[in-house]
């Protein structure tokens, strides 16, 4: 039998092909979301009033803020749960995780979703403009706002479930739901958007609606499969709802440093966005544009950093700590080759890709810059992606609160700040800035990595 560096060619194999059947479904679930995100984007960037064009691209863009703030803090508490059902299922004691479920739940919609949801709808235009919104896309964008955040009621707890299916190792039951909505939401968006099939013209706000409507069934689909019993996770409704003391330790544990990282690093984007949105509505959209991009190549670090965290934490609730050291390493590997490819093709043909967002060649030429530049990160970003995930998955979290605290709050921010404003470099200087921040987070995940002190955390 060959070995090679302690693990043994058919151990090697094995350990492969379980994170490719954890990450495979992931993978294609994301990238195809965000191929769909991305005709949703130029849908919008073909209405055929430019200004209205690009006042909707904007108003996403504004609204995204906002909502990935919220989805921000629900995915740090979900770490938690994912943590935990991922121990509980190595260490066979699956008979915790409906408390798990119902844990997560109640505190994400109590604690997250009603604020969010009040202030929202109270303070819709004052929001908007807080985060750089000009008025013609307050114009174009306040009820589109207001209807995503109605969305986020239902897509929070879409999240909470999908976190812990997966971290039990079930990635394929979010992968066709999510498909599924997906979909619907594509065709739902070119009928109101465009107002086809007799429908009325609503522009941005068609899309508002059929994102929340797709978000909607979604949550019917996964209650219909809960309640078949055909899954890890159990409710009986029969049974009240006790608060534990031990998953809440969990939780606390694990949730809060995992919150606090995401609250420095919107904290950190929102400072970005202000400085991008600065530059005016054409920059920003075009900021958008490539947002929307480059979320193509967070695909492959997402997909294997939820491997990664789901592998990791069932090898250390086996008591595996080496097992859980390889799967981390192996979903990086893969990772950056995907990762890598999709910088290739960045460098190559982003004119053409943004080409599909808009006519304007203004809007091309700056966007197949900016490309560029974010090709050559593809490989750094991946694997500190998917280490991050690993390490999330062991209840790892306040390292990556310090890494992220430094990479975003302080060096993006800053360098944004003198490539923007006092060098006067333009939109491109934000993009230099988003390429040093993701050398150091990738420096800083990997020095922690190497400490192995990650191998030795107690979950309750």
């Amino acid at each position: 039998m060959v070995v090679y560096g302690g693990v043994s060619m058919d151990e090697k194999k094995v350990l492969r092909d379980a994170i490719l059947k954890t990450a495979g479904p992931v993978l294609v679930e994301v990238f195809l979301g965000t191929l769909f995100g991305m005709v949703d984007m130029m849908m919008l960037g073909r209405i055929t009033n430019p200004s209205e064009a690009a006042a909707s691209i904007a108003a996403v863009g504004v609204t995204n803020q906002v909502i990935f703030i919220a989805l921000s803090l629900i995915q740090a508490l979900n770490v938690g749960a994912t943590a935990m059902v991922a121990r509980y299922v190595g260490a066979k004691k699956e008979d915790r995780i409906e408390s798990v479920v119902r844990h997560i739940v109640i505190l994400t919609q109590a604690l997250l979703v009603l604020p969010i949801f009040i202030l929202g709808l109270s303070f819709t235009d004052k929001i908007m403009k807080f985060l750089g919104a000009h008025q013609d896309t307050i114009m174009y964008g306040r009820n589109y706002f207001k209807i995503i955040v109605i969305g986020l009621i239902f897509q929070a707890f879409n999240f909470s479930i999908y976190a812990v299916l997966r971290g039990s190792g079930d990635t394929k039951t979010p992968m066709n739901i999510n498909l599924k909505v997906n979909f619907l939401n594509v065709i739902g968006n070119a009928v109101l958007i465009y107002g086809l099939l007799g429908f009325p013209k609503l522009g941005v706000t068609g899309a508002g609606i059929s994102t929340t409507l797709s978000q909607i069934i979604a949550t019917i689909m996964l209650l219909r499969y809960i309640f078949k019993g055909e899954t890890i996770i159990e409710i009986n409704l029969k049974n009240r709802f006790k608060f534990n003391k031990d998953i809440m330790y969990n939780l606390i544990k694990i949730g809060v440093p995992a919150s606090l990282e995401q609250i420095a690093f919107r904290v950190g984007i929102l400072i970005f966005v202000r400085i991008v949105a600065s530059l005016g509505t054409v920059a920003f959209a075009t900021h958008q544009i490539c947002l929307n991009i480059l979320s193509l190549s967070f695909t492959p670090g997402q997909a294997f950093g939820i491997a990664a965290s789901s592998l990791t934490g069932r090898s250390l609730g086996a008591k595996d700590a080496d097992k859980a050291e390889e799967y981390i390493k192996t979903s990086g590997r893969i990772g950056m080759i995907i990762a890598t490819t999709i910088g290739v093709i960045f460098f190559f043909f982003g004119s053409f890709i943004a080409s599909l967002y808009t006519k304007d060649p203004e809007i091309i030429k700056e966007a197949s810059k900016i490309l560029k530049v974010m090709a050559f990160v593809q490989p750094f970003q991946s694997t500190q992606m998917i280490t991050t995930g690993g390490l999330r998955g062991a209840g790892d979290t306040i390292w990556t609160l310090v890494a992220i605290f430094f990479s975003v709050l302080i060096v993006r921010v800053a360098l944004a700040y003198l490539f923007i404003t006092v060098l006067e470099l333009g939109l491109i200087g934000a993009w230099y800035a988003m390429f040093c921040d993701q050398l150091v987070r990738w420096a800083l995940i990997k020095l922690r990595f190497k400490t192995n002190k990650w191998k030795y955390i107690n979950i309750r």
